[in-house]
């Protein structure tokens, strides 16, 4: 980055945080329905799903952790479809400032709030019993995980964002990211699914990602998942990016 988009991005930036601290109910609607499910599994079907040795709610969060971050990139792309609606982009793009700023400014407002509702779910399931005594490092590598999974789907939000028609539209596409973790191994052992759904389980990107953080703060052993989860990440995030930036350069070109 330049030091211009730098600065604009940083500006823009936090223009859009002070919209969400002004109005919290974002983070509070993004945690609500990931603790719901948190306690609903936990505490209603725990007692009937194999985890192997580890606590159920030790074996959720991950899984957990992803749909909460599925569930808030759903406003970016809320967010970006009303500035588009509301003529801000072409206020800001008579300026003098970076275009892509604007987008970026977006990107990172979503980074934020989602490791808010990340952290605030975190605490959820601690006091529902979760425990992990894994290391600093261990936990830096999760963070650096949720983070660029983080920002390979608020980059998949940013083109719904700009390719929506309705309101309506540019939040659905959120809804089958929310459900790709119910089809993986962040619920349930993926040996206990038939055949053509453990296929599909165990080759999709929240598989390796779900299992590659398990890993890191059960203190166990890093297999080949970490690297396969990372591929996964930085694939669809610069993919995405790619994309994303086409298509703003083609609508307001």
């Amino acid at each position: 980055m330049s030091s211009r988009l730098l600065g604009d991005t940083a500006l823009l930036t936090g223009r859009s945080l002070r919209h969400i601290s002004r109005s919290p109910d974002t983070i509070i609607t993004t945690t609500v329905m990931p603790i719901a499910f948190l306690l609903m599994f936990v505490y209603v079907f725990g007692g009937a799903i194999s985890a192997g040795s580890a606590s159920y709610v030790n074996y959720l969060l991950p899984g957990i952790l992803l749909i909460t971050i599925a569930s808030s990139i759903a406003y970016t792309a809320f967010r970006l479809f009303m500035d588009l609606k509301d003529g801000l982009f072409e206020r800001f793009q008579s300026m003098p400032i970076s275009r892509s700023s604007i987008l970026w400014a977006h990107v990172l407002t979503s980074l934020v709030a989602s490791l808010i509702s990340v952290a605030v779910v975190v605490v959820a399931a601690l006091l529902m019993g979760f425990r992990s005594g894994a290391g600093v490092g261990a936990w830096l590598a999760v963070a650096g995980i949720l983070t660029l999974f983080t920002l390979a789907l608020t980059w998949l939000a940013v083109i719904a964002g700009l390719s929506a028609k309705t309101v309506d539209g540019a939040s659905a596409f959120s809804y089958p990211l929310i459900f790709l973790p119910f089809v993986s191994s962040a619920f349930v052992l993926t040996a206990t699914m038939p055949g053509p759904v453990r296929a599909f389980a165990e080759n999709q990107p929240v598989t390796p990602i779900v299992d590659a953080i398990r890993d890191l703060y059960s203190q166990r052993a890093v297999s080949s998942d970490i690297w396969i989860a990372l591929a996964w990440c930085l694939g669809i995030l610069a993919v995405a990016y790619a994309v994303a930036m086409l298509t703003y350069r083609r609508r307001f070109a």
